[in-house]
């Protein structure tokens, strides 16, 4: 661990009142930060890897913001009430707290539904230096559709979502909101800020398309990675991922 970096936890309020659990990794150097955006089921944390990354990238001279989505992890609020566009207005939160705090250089990074998040938001938010996406639904009303077919008629009714991490409930108007959002031409408002799009070869939740998809929408400088028999969670490649972005970080944010 970098000595002159450190840990702090606390949490930050949403639009909606409720509460969003953080931690934050930081030095001497509040000009770059990296906020991290967790999957469909997931936490800040990452089964640890996003902490161990957060300490890499520190030792590149970014901060990091993990932060657990509302109705996720440590934070208020009711998993059932997720929506796409929850999502994306917990992360515009996250991105004003960290420029409230004096980070001037915000680059965003999310996995699976996060990555579908980082788009989303950064089409909309200039605030944000660049982002990248990883295992990133492009299509993910249809994503989630194929996994629900006889979804019930009223919006707040629960539907079950089966998937890696089990079964999950959501209320039938999730399915509304997702098909509101155009992920593809939100990928192409992001230029001129840079893009990195990572997909795994042998993805078989997201198909490697949706990654195909994203890139040709978007305008300069994009690029894009496709990891060699990599799944969807980059099971044993993870550090690959890692050096990669890493690498398009200190390209195009040099410290």
């Amino acid at each position: 661990m970098n000595k002159t970096y450190k840990w702090s936890k606390f949490s930050f309020p949403n639009n909606r009142g409720l509460d969003l659990a953080a931690l934050l990794y930081t030095g001497p150097d509040q000009d770059r930060i990296v906020i991290v955006c967790h999957g469909f089921t997931g936490s800040k944390e990452g089964g640890g890897k996003a902490l161990a990354m957060a300490e890499e990238i520190g030792k590149r001279g970014y901060s990091t913001f993990l932060f657990d989505f509302s109705g996720c992890g440590e934070s208020t609020g009711t998993f059932a009430d997720i929506s796409l566009s929850g999502h994306v207005n917990d992360l515009k939160c996250a991105v004003d707290y960290c420029y409230n705090l004096g980070f001037k250089t915000i680059i965003t990074v999310g996995r699976s539904f996060g990555g579908t998040t980082v788009l989303c938001h950064c089409g909309i938010d200039k605030c944000v230096a660049g982002v990248s996406c990883w295992s990133a639904p492009a299509e993910p009303y249809q994503l989630f559709s194929l996994r629900t077919p006889n979804k019930p008629a009223a919006k707040n009714d629960l539907v079950p979502l089966s998937g890696q991490g089990g079964t999950v409930l959501v209320k039938n108007k999730f399915f509304a909101d997702l098909k509101s959002h155009n992920v593809i031409h939100n990928a192409s408002l992001i230029a001129p800020r840079p893009l990195l799009v990572v997909h795994g070869e042998k993805d078989d939740v997201v198909p490697q398309a949706n990654a195909e998809n994203i890139y040709q929408a978007a305008g300069e400088p994009k690029s894009i990675r496709i990891i060699a028999n990599a799944d969807h969670q980059f099971t044993g490649h993870y550090q690959e991922v890692w050096q990669v972005f890493f690498h398009w970080l200190d390209k195009n944010f040099p410290v």
